[in-house]
């Protein structure tokens, strides 16, 4: 099929829905119980778990034939895949600035592993999609966020390193993944792809929010399982 230029617009309406649910559940929590320091750590841990390694899935996606020929695109996910190599210790730090060490890994950063390493392998813009909705969901909180992390007196510039980066008030990750993408002669195929990714990565990320904050009982079950014998 000869590649047409199509818009991206129906992956930003997806991650514009992704938003919305997040800042749901970040008003939820500011009305209730606030951010405590056991949340912020399941946070950091969930962080730590899904960033580590995370350079493989953007090495495979840029290796695939069908970006053979978009280079622009390929050189951005290798920039981006070495970019964000380290951010998994960025989260292990402020865990130990906070006098914690990470949980053990959630179920659904275990699912996200397997699901999307073999798809940034076979079918590079599904796991594209995904990133979409991860780069831009920390910018959607913006007010909301903040004034969440404001009310919680142990937080400090020492512990704060990973989320700060990823407001992307800094590093514009979710801009320019939106950029890459748009500069790229889809097929129709491949923004089913991407959409699809956007909206697996949407649920997987939003199950795990819910296990940040306890919502969902039934993710309990997961954490006795894999806690360290007393």
């Amino acid at each position: 099929m000869k590649p047409t230029q199509l818009s991206i617009h129906p992956i930003v309406t997806i991650v514009e829905q992704a938003q919305a649910a997040f800042r749901e559940i970040l008003l939820q929590v500011t009305a209730s119980t606030g951010l405590s320091q056991a949340a912020y750590r399941r946070y950091l841990s969930m962080q730590y778990h899904l960033t580590k390694d995370v350079q493989r899935h953007f090495l495979y996606a840029a290796a695939h034939g069908s970006l053979a020929r978009r280079k622009p695109l390929r050189d951005f996910l290798y920039r981006f895949a070495l970019e964000e190599e380290p951010h998994y210790l960025v989260a292990q730090d402020d865990l130990a600035n906070l006098g914690e060490t990470p949980l053990p890994c959630p179920l659904d950063v275990t699912l996200w592993q397997a699901y999307f390493l073999r798809e940034s392998a076979e079918r590079p813009f599904v796991r594209l999609g995904a990133t979409c909705v991860l780069e831009n969901l920390g910018a959607g909180a913006g007010g909301v966020g903040r004034d969440l992390l404001a009310r919680a007196p142990y937080l400090n510039k020492l512990n704060t390193r990973f989320i700060e980066i990823h407001f992307h008030e800094v590093l514009p990750h979710g801009a320019q993944i939106y950029e890459a993408l748009s500069g790229v002669d889809l097929t129709e195929e491949e923004l089913a792809q991407a959409c699809h990714g956007a909206r697996v990565g949407a649920i997987f990320y939003l199950r795990l929010v819910h296990w940040v904050f306890e919502l969902d009982p039934w993710q309990k079950l997961w954490s006795d399982a894999v806690a360290p014998a007393n």
